[in-house]
C-alpha cells in the first residue's frame, strides 16, 4: 500500500519540477513511510510513497520494464501477481523481484489500455511509456484505492490524495458550487467531481489515457452488471454454499503479506463472516482482532465482539474509548483530512486504526457486504415508503403530523431519527430519497445556508443529476438491483471507502475488503433480490450461508451501524467550540456559505427543536478542512 503522485507537461514544466514533485510525495508521507522514489524523463515526473508489504527488499518503485521504456507508480495488491507472472514468464518476460507491481509493467507490454482487466485487487495505477509519450491511469472496479487528477494547460497532473495535488501550482484552490451543493447533501463528494474546480476523481472501473501529442482518452474495463430477468438462479442452499466458498477463496487470497495481519471485528455479520473465513486458512488463535468500544451503549458493540472473537479463539485486543479521548484526536483528524468527508463514524474507524496499527501492518474488514446484501436499514425503508405511498392523502398526512411532533432523541439511530428520516424523504423521487435519508440536507434544505453565487451556479437539479446518471448506466431487474448499484457508486465508493482508506492510512494501515473481490461481486449481483431481502429481513443469504459457524444471535442481531454521538457532543463537551467555530463568518463567506443560516440551524439544535447533528456535521467539517488547506 502506498501513495503515487506525478504530472506530464506538453510544453515546459515548472522550472522548480523536481521540488514540486517532492513536496507532492512528501504530503503522501503517512501512506508510504518505509521509503520514496522519483523517475523523471522528458517532461516527466513520477513519485511514490512506499509501505512495505510485498518484497520487502525489493519492491522500491517507480518500478521499469527491462529496457526502462515502461515505468510505473503503483498503489495497492494485486492478489493474482503469481499467476500473471507465471502467463508473462512464458511469454519471455524477465522478472527481477517479487513484487506484485513488477507484474504491470509487463502486462502493459501485452495488453495496453485493457492491462487492468486482468488485475485482481485494489488498485490505483499509473503507467508512462515512453516510446509512446502516454501517461495511463487506472483505479480499482470497485474504487478501493483513490486516484485525483486534473488537466492543466501544459499536462496532466494526479495524486492519491487531493491535498497532494494541491502542492501543484496549476491546481486550481476555488470550491466548485455543484461539488459543494452534492457534498451537503451526500456527506461526500461524488466521483467523478471533487470539492475543487478542474479536480476529478478517476471513477471506479476506469481508465485514462493521456497522450503527448493528442487528445486524452477514457474507457470503462469493468462495471456491475444483473443478468436478464428470466435467468435461473441456483437454490437458495447452492447459492449458500457457493457464496460460502467464494468469501473463502477471497479472504485466503487477502492473507497475501510478509508483514502481520489482522481483521478489524465488530461483531456484525459481515465482520464475523470475514473471521470465519479467515479460520479456513490458519488457526483462530493465529487471527489477531481489533475492535474498539464507547461508554455510551447506544453506540457500544464490543460485547458482540467478544463473543465472535471467543468463539473463534482469536488473539483479540479492545480498547474502550471515552468522549474526552474522542474529542482529544478530532483536531488531529480533520488537521490530516484530505477531502472534507462527513461521515461521523470516521472518527471511530480512525481511533480503530490507530489502535490496529499497533500490532500490524495489514487488517481486514467487512465493506462491501451492506451494499452487496442489501443490509441497510434503508433498504427495508424502501418497502415501508412503498406500503406508506398507498394510503390514503389525509392519513398520510396524520402519520406525517405525528412523526414531525415526536421529541427529539439523540442516541444512536433512536427510532424518531429514523422517522423523521423517512417522512423528510418521502417528498422526493424514489431513488433521490435513499440519499437524502443517509444524507444531510437536500436541495431545497440548503438554501438558507448558501450564498446567492452558490444558488446562481448550482441549481438544485444539479444535486440529484449524478443519481439520475448513474441510474442511467444501469440495467436492473427490479427496484433494488438499481439500488445496490446506486449505493455501491455513490455511498460506498465515496463515503465508506474513503473513509477506510484515509483514516486506516492516516496511520500507514492497510485494509482489505474480501467482499468486493470481483467473483463474489460478480456471483452476489447475480441473485435475484428475494436471496437477499426476505420480507424485511435482511441480508438473508449471508445469514444462510454462516448459520451453522456463528452464534444465532449475531446473525439475528439488528444492524447498529458505527458512529460517535455527534448530536450529543454538539450540545455539550463541543457546544463553546461549535458556536466559535460556527460564527466564524469570513470563512464561511469564503466557502459560500451563508453566516445566518448556518447559525440557525445551530440554536435549533442547541434549543432541541430539531436534531441537526448532520447538517451541522457536515459544515463543521468543510470548515475544519478549509481552515487547514486552502485559508490564506
Amino acid at each position: 500500500m502506498c501513495g503515487i503522485c506525478g504530472f506530464v507537461t506538453r510544453t515546459r514544466p515548472p522550472d522548480d519540477a523536481g521540488a514540486v514533485l517532492r513536496r507532492m510525495a512528501a504530503r503522501l508521507g503517512h501512506r508510504g513511510p518505509d521509503g520514496d522514489g522519483f523517475w523523471t524523463g522528458e517532461g516527466v515526473f513520477l513519485g511514490h510513497r512506499r509501505l512495505k508489504i510485498v518484497d520487502l527488499e525489493g519492491g522500491a518503485q517507480p518500478m521499469a520494464n527491462e529496457d526502462g521504456t515502461v515505468i510505473t507508480s503503483f498503489n495497492g495488491e494485486i492478489y493474482n501477481h503469481e499467476t500473471l507472472r507465471a502467463g508473462l514468464e512464458a511469454k519471455g518476460h524477465l522478472f527481477t523481484t517479487r513484487s506484485d507491481t513488477e507484474a504491470l509493467v509487463h502486462l502493459w507490454e501485452e495488453l495496453g489500455v485493457e492491462t487492468p482487466a486482468e488485475l485482481q485487487g485494489m488498485f490505483a495505477v499509473s503507467i508512462w511509456d515512453d516510446s509512446k509519450k502516454t501517461l495511463y491511469l487506472a483505479r480499482d472496479r470497485m474504487g478501493q484505492k483513490p486516484l485525483y487528477y486534473t488537466e492543466t494547460r501544459e499536462g496532466l497532473a494526479f495524486a492519491s490524495e487531493l491535498t497532494a495535488l494541491l502542492e501543484h501550482p496549476a491546481v486550481s484552490r476555488s470550491i466548485d458550487p455543484v461539488s459543494l451543493r452534492r457534498y451537503l447533501l451526500f456527506d461526500s463528494v461524488p466521483s467523478p467531481g471533487s470539492i475543487l474546480q478542474g479536480v476529478k476523481k478517476l471513477e471506479p472501473g476506469t481508465w485514462l489515457l493521456w497522450r503527448r501529442d493528442g487528445d486524452t482518452r477514457r474507457g470503462r474495463y469493468w462495471d456491475i452488471t444483473f443478468p436478464a430477468r428470466d435467468e435461473r438462479p441456483p437454490s437458495i442452499a447452492d447459492a449458500a454454499d457457493r457464496l460460502r466458498s467464494l468469501l473463502s477463496a477471497s479472504t485466503g487470497a487477502r492473507l497475501m503479506s510478509e508483514v502481520p495481519l489482522g481483521v478489524f471485528l465488530s461483531g456484525g455479520i459481515d465482520s464475523s463472516a470475514v473471521v470465519a473465513a479467515m479460520c479456513d486458512h490458519r488457526p483462530g488463535p493465529e487471527v489477531q482482532s481489533f475492535s474498539i468500544g464507547f461508554e455510551d451503549p447506544s453506540f457500544d458493540e464490543t460485547v458482540h465482539a467478544k463473543t465472535v472473537a471467543q468463539h473463534f479463539r482469536t488473539t483479540h485486543r479492545h480498547k474502550t474509548l471515552t468522549p474526552a479521548v474522542m474529542l482529544e484526536k478530532l483536531p488531529g483528524i480533520m488537521s490530516r483530512l484530505d477531502e472534507p468527508l462527513a461521515d461521523g463514524s470516521l472518527i471511530p474507524v480512525f481511533l480503530l486504526s490507530e489502535f490496529t496499527r499497533e500490532h500490524v501492518t495489514v487488517a481486514l474488514g467487512g465493506d462491501g457486504g451492506d451494499e452487496l446484501n442489501l443490509g441497510y436499514p434503508t433498504f427495508q425503508a424502501h418497502k415501508v415508503a412503498q406500503w406508506f405511498g398507498l394510503l390514503p392523502g389525509p392519513l398520510r398526512a396524520a402519520v406525517g403530523g405525528l412523526v414531525r411532533r415526536l421529541p427529539v432523541n439523540h442516541d444512536n439511530i433512536s427510532f424518531d431519527y429514523k422517522a423523521k428520516q423517512l417522512m423528510a424523504g418521502m417528498e422526493f423521487h424514489p431513488w433521490h430519497r435513499h440519499f437524502v435519508w443517509i444524507g444531510a440536507l437536500p436541495p431545497a434544505a440548503q438554501h438558507p445556508l448558501l450564498s446567492g453565487d452558490v444558488l446562481a451556479a448550482a441549481a438544485d437539479e444539479d444535486v440529484f443529476s449524478i443519481i439520475d446518471h448513474h441510474a442511467a448506466s444501469c440495467a436492473p431487474r427490479d427496484p433494488f438491483d438499481l439500488l445496490t448499484y446506486l449505493y455501491s457508486k455513490l455511498y460506498m465508493c465515496d463515503d465508506i471507502l474513503t473513509k477506510v482508506d484515509r483514516a486506516s492510512m492516516m496511520h500507514s494501515l492497510e485494509v482489505r475488503a474480501p467482499f468486493l473481490d470481483t467473483a463474489v461481486v460478480e456471483f452476489l449481483t447475480s441473485l435475484p433480490t428475494r436471496y437477499k431481502l426476505r420480507g424485511m429481513e435482511m441480508k438473508y443469504l449471508l445469514k444462510r450461508a454462516f448459520r451453522k459457524e456463528l452464534p444465532k444471535h449475531i446473525l439475528n442481531r439488528p444492524k447498529k451501524g458505527f458512529g460517535v454521538p455527534i448530536a450529543k457532543w454538539l450540545r455539550g463537551p463541543l457546544r463553546q467550540w461549535t458556536e466559535d467555530l460556527l460564527h466564524a463568518d469570513e470563512h464561511l463567506r469564503a466557502l459560500g456559505l451563508e453566516p445566518a443560516g448556518v447559525q440557525q440551524l445551530l440554536r435549533d439544535h442547541l434549543d432541541g427543536v430539531r436534531d441537526n447533528r448532520k447538517p451541522l456535521w457536515s459544515v463543521i467539517v468543510l470548515l475544519l478542512w478549509y481552515d487547514m488547506n486552502l485559508r490564506p
